[in-house]
């Protein structure tokens, strides 16, 4: 999109170019109508982890990118991909260019499994293995072990299910997805039979959704199996009514989990509750989860001293996410989000999305964060005399950086179609430079 400079044009730029980002340019947009927003985000294509975090066999739930476009095609919103904060351009020359800068970066690094043996070779973070399976360039190269028949996915949360459910389906089923076709090659070599799904607390404490849930028991030649004693019989009292109605249903799940005969497929999914991981058992690579068997007293988590191991070859990690440094800016002590006050972090500085609050919420949570900030900035930022894209433009090309519009993205987008595999979506390019490969030489100039 093309837009001559305008000194009393409102100008704001948002970093990250996902969900949290998208919805708070949408919101500028709608708040200030005549304003100029620039959406910078680091990798040369757009959509976050829409792109890169949901699973590949979820294809109905990447529809949401529809409304990502059609926000990205609002005439006064621009696109700027391939530029990295902190790298390529710092936050105070960001705050020195436009009225307000609004960070949407989220939380992308795994929370450390901060146990003897949790860096042994064959133990992940959840984060890099649903990177690497989604062609994610950060992750690309992860090669992990799938060369045991057991893996052991701690933590008690969609993503863990999400992982599960990638190991134990046939790799024929997954080629009708977008899955990379480096993790697709290495998923039919994987001799992963028997994947084990651990958390600290009880069935009812855990945060899968029941769509998520029920789906593990519809696989086809998998079995989805829970261990008898630990699955009540019926709810406790005093639990308020939507939440009711929600463990209900996760309770039925479980309860057709543990009758399940075990040899009645040839792959099985099994969850452990009450079990607290304490230590990666193996020399050179991981071979085992030793767990310490756990109660919950008075809301809390209280180790039993009674222990037992989980042989596998292959361990994941998903107990959450830590948000990065980004512009030496402070994060709060849970290392998950950036110090702000309801999303205000200094003047003309903002935070929507998981980096103001956390990695917690839907994908339509955003929305109302960017509402919100959007608000905010009308009310507290005097807007205009700020130079916007067109010094932004000035300091890329001076230091000789090649960013990406949106144009290139549908250029990128048109191409990864082309090469699909029969039946998929696309071939998602797993990096930069075969992204790049396929955009114009270089953006036209503003103005």
């Amino acid at each position: 999109m093309d837009r001559p400079a305008n000194d009393s044009q409102p100008k704001f730029a948002v970093v990250g170019a996902g969900p949290a980002g998208f919805y708070a340019a949408e919101a500028l947009v709608a708040a200030h109508p005549t304003s100029a927003v620039d959406l910078i985000e680091r990798l040369p294509t757009p959509f976050g982890l829409i792109r890169s975090g949901v699973a590949p066999d979820h294809q109905t739930t990447k529809t949401i990118q529809d409304t990502f476009e059609a926000i990205a095609r609002l005439p006064n919103l621009r696109l700027v991909g391939n530029v990295a904060v902190d790298t390529d351009i710092s936050i105070d020359e960001l705050t020195e260019l436009y009225d307000a800068v609004v960070l949407a970066c989220g939380a992308p690094h795994d929370a450390p499994l901060d146990i003897p043996g949790g860096n042994l070779p064959g133990v992940y973070g959840a984060s890099e293995f649903v990177g690497w399976y989604n062609a994610h360039p950060d992750h690309a190269a992860l090669d992990p072990r799938l060369d045991g028949e057991a893996a052991v996915i701690i933590g008690n949360g969609n993503v863990a299910i999400d992982v599960a459910r990638i190991l134990s389906k046939a790799p024929s089923e997954l080629a009708g997805s977008d899955i990379a076709d480096h993790a697709l090659d290495r998923l039919r070599g994987s001799r992963i039979s028997d994947v084990t799904i651990a958390g600290r607390r009880g069935p009812l404490d855990a945060k899968f959704t029941t769509i998520e849930l029920g789906e593990l028991g519809e696989l086809r030649d998998v079995v989805a199996l829970a261990e008898p004693q630990q699955i009540p019989q019926s709810l406790g009292d005093g639990l308020p009514p939507r939440e009711r109605r929600v463990k209900a249903k996760n309770l039925e799940c479980f309860q057709a989990f543990a009758r399940s005969d075990a040899s009645s497929a040839a792959r099985r999914i099994r969850f452990r509750f009450h079990a607290r991981p304490i230590q990666v058992l193996g020399r050179d690579r991981a071979e085992a989860v030793r767990f310490e068997r756990t109660e919950v007293r008075d809301g809390r988590v209280v180790g039993s001293g009674e222990t037992f191991d989980v042989p596998c070859g292959l361990v994941v990690s998903a107990i959450g996410y830590r948000a990065r440094m980004i512009g030496g800016l402070a994060l709060a002590e849970s290392g998950d989000r950036l110090q702000n006050v309801d999303g205000r972090i200094g003047p003309g500085l903002y935070v929507v999305g998981w980096l103001k609050r956390g990695p917690s919420g839907k994908i339509g949570t955003n929305r109302a964060d960017g509402d919100e900030i959007a608000e905010r900035i009308r009310s507290e930022v005097v807007a205009g005399g700020k130079p916007g894209f067109v010094g932004l433009e000035k300091i890329l090309r001076e230091r000789g950086l090649r960013w990406t519009d949106f144009a290139d993205w549908k250029r990128i987008e048109g191409a990864e179609i082309a090469a699909a595999r029969a039946g998929s979506p696309r071939r998602k390019f797993a990096s930069v430079r075969e992204m790049l490969a396929h955009c114009a030489k270089v953006p036209e100039a503003v103005g």
